[in-house]
């Protein structure tokens, strides 16, 4: 008898059991809801085979020896650089020696051409680095290095998927670092699943964090990511690590953003931003201007948010197209864009300012393949459907930022003064913000809005007889 979302492996051994892949709950019978998490069909039955005499249990000759913490010495975490600015960063200075990193991210964004240039930059700086390659062929990753300019004598390469023999490496390279790319594709041929399976996965990286920390290696794996861009495999493997990194963008774009879900040696507030080219990733230091790069501000429908990814302020193009429909149902698409929030803005316009679209196609755009999500960029995006659908442009040295409530009303935002601060560096010179922003920032003038209508009346962009209130006009 089978059942929905259930996958059999190992079957016909004298012994099984259900794990969920998502949470790692051991359950002696299939269920339909794990019982510890929650998710649905998520149980997946693993063979319990004995395990041999080779097996690695544990880390011969080590021991452990309770001390007083004062002389345990700082300089055990202090981080040692990769040699590219923007991922160390994100890391907070390099990779502390013993410490796991997780580098996830979708298939084809560019995690390997990404780590194949770390590992080559601290092979140049004389480090000893051990890249294990469980997808490709070792042919695949020599051309790959080739390409990007990685190809060092201190970088090490080993193409096998089998864990027991990659760790054999470690005695005859003595790596100072450790790339396995990836860890759903090693296995332990003694335990009876197959490889990526709950068992694998879990076991695999107790290995390799074991012996991160007792030979003090900076190691790095590499994820998958499910469909829905969460990390793919148990939750347990993500408590496991140090370190969760996320490799994000759109593989058509050139821009990608790698951000720390998880960092237990630093902040996870910090964003490297890189470009794809030719020869692989280049960091990007001054993210807005390549985003504005080729904006064309006389359009309707554009407009600027100066929006924060963690500590880092970044101006994004926003765009919206209202257009005529020609099906029962008018379409709403946003690329980049949070769809249940854009449905939000669409209903708090037709409601609160008399603005409908109910008969008409709306798009909306992130330019440059960013992913907006915060609720700052409810302001702007709901000023750039209104100039589409009026079709007046916003004045082209304005940005927008706000976040709009039920009511209509605008709200206060986050780190407001870093985001104008931004604004004023591009050459911007008014802002558009919630009525408790300052008045002024640096040279940028600031025009407080406290309803999403008075944005509108003040860049006139409405027949709308009613003048704009005597705080609103002093600043336009």
């Amino acid at each position: 008898m089978s059942y929905p979302g259930r996958k059999v492996v190992g079957v016909g051994r004298s012994r099984s059991m259900y794990v969920c892949r998502s949470c790692a709950t051991p359950s002696p019978n299939w269920v339909g809801r794990c019982g510890s998490c929650g998710e649905w069909n998520t149980l997946e039955e693993v063979a319990v085979a004995p395990r041999s005499a080779s097996s690695r249990t544990s880390a011969p000759g080590a021991s452990v020896t309770a001390r007083p913490i004062e002389s345990v010495s700082a300089d055990d975490g202090v981080p040692v650089p990769l040699g590219i600015d923007e991922l160390d960063g994100v890391l907070g200075g390099g990779l502390v020696p013993g410490s796991v990193t997780l580098l996830g991210g979708e298939p084809g964004i560019g995690k390997s051409t990404l780590l194949l240039q770390a590992v080559a930059a601290a092979a140049r700086a004389g480090r000893r680095v051990l890249y294990v390659s469980a997808e490709e062929s070792a042919s695949q990753v020599r051309s790959r290095a080739q390409r990007l300019g990685a190809l060092e004598p201190e970088l090490w390469l080993v193409a096998d998927t089998d864990l027991g023999r990659v760790l054999d490496q470690y005695d005859e390279v003595e790596p100072d670092l450790v790339v396995v790319d990836s860890i759903q594709t090693v296995h332990l041929p003694d335990h009876g699943s197959a490889p990526g399976s709950v068992t694998q996965v879990r076991e695999c990286a107790h290995r390799l964090v074991g012996e991160a920390k007792r030979r003090a290696i900076s190691t790095v794996l590499v994820g998958h990511v499910t469909k829905e861009g969460a990390l793919a495999g148990p939750r347990v493997l993500e408590h496991l690590v140090d370190t969760v990194l996320s490799f994000e963008g759109e593989r058509h774009h050139a821009l990608r953003l790698l951000r720390a879900v998880k960092h237990r040696f630093g902040s996870t507030g910090e964003v490297g931003v890189f470009e794809m080219r030719d020869r692989g990733l280049v960091g990007v230091p001054d993210a807005s201007r390549l985003l504005l790069a080729d904006r064309r501000p006389d359009i309707a429908g554009s407009v600027v948010l100066p929006a924060v990814e963690g500590h880092r302020a970044l101006l994004v193009e926003l765009q919206a197209l209202v257009a005529t429909s020609h099906l029962p149902s008018p379409r709403r698409s946003g690329q980049g864009i949070d769809s249940g929030r854009l449905s939000l803005l669409l209903a708090v316009l037709d409601q609160r300012i008399g603005v409908g679209v109910g008969g008409l196609d709306v798009y909306t755009l992130a330019v440059g393949g960013v992913k907006v999500i915060e609720p700052a960029a409810d302001l702007a995006l709901a000023l750039a459907i209104i100039s589409s659908l009026a079709n007046r442009p916003i004045p082209a040295d304005t940005v927008i930022c706000g976040e709009i409530g039920l009511g209509g009303e605008v709200r206060s935002v986050g780190q407001l003064e870093r985001r104008l601060g931004e604004a004023e560096r591009m050459g911007f010179r008014r802002a558009i913000v919630p009525l408790s922003a300052p008045v002024r920032v640096g040279s940028l003038r600031c025009a407080r809005v406290p309803h999403v209508g008075d944005a509108v009346r003040l860049l006139r962009l409405a027949d709308d007889t009613e003048p704009p209130s005597a705080d609103l006009r002093a600043v336009q």
